[in-house]
């Protein structure tokens, strides 16, 4: 593993981090000033502060004590379009109460784009999808 893949796996190890500690501040420094950050609904946080202030409202209210859970930073598929543009996709999932297995119909499949900026890797594009079957 190359050192650039090992920072790029440590970003999503904090990312986990900071959303199982409630820290909407620490989350939403692990993205670029103009990241585009999709919900799984579809809905897009353009920015760093409305990351961050989404995530606040999430922390302290439906979201206060959930827990992503698996190993996003482990279990990742990292591929570098350029030395400093990465593409990553990794399932995971998370738990209303904070346990260690992913809640029932939490299942998602995250796409990140993270870029290095001035020797920090940063996520720049978030897509969360929610694992669901087709054919109802």
């Amino acid at each position: 593993m190359t050192t650039a893949e090992t920072e790029v796996r440590a970003v999503l190890g904090r990312l986990t981090e900071a959303w199982n500690a409630g820290d909407a501040t620490a989350y939403g420094r692990l993205f670029t000033e103009d990241a585009d950050y999709v919900t799984f609904f579809g809905l897009n946080f353009p920015g760093r502060e409305a990351i961050e202030s989404s995530h606040r409202a999430l922390f302290e209210g439906p979201l206060k004590g959930s827990k992503l859970t698996g190993r996003l930073g482990e279990a990742a598929k990292v591929r570098f379009v350029r030395p400093d543009v990465a593409v990553v996709v990794v399932g995971g999932g998370s738990s209303l109460t904070g346990a260690d297995t992913t809640d029932e119909g939490r299942e998602s499949t995250v796409s990140f784009v993270l870029v290095e900026e001035d020797g920090e890797w940063l996520i720049t594009a978030f897509q969360n999808t929610r694992v669901s079957d087709p054919r109802g």
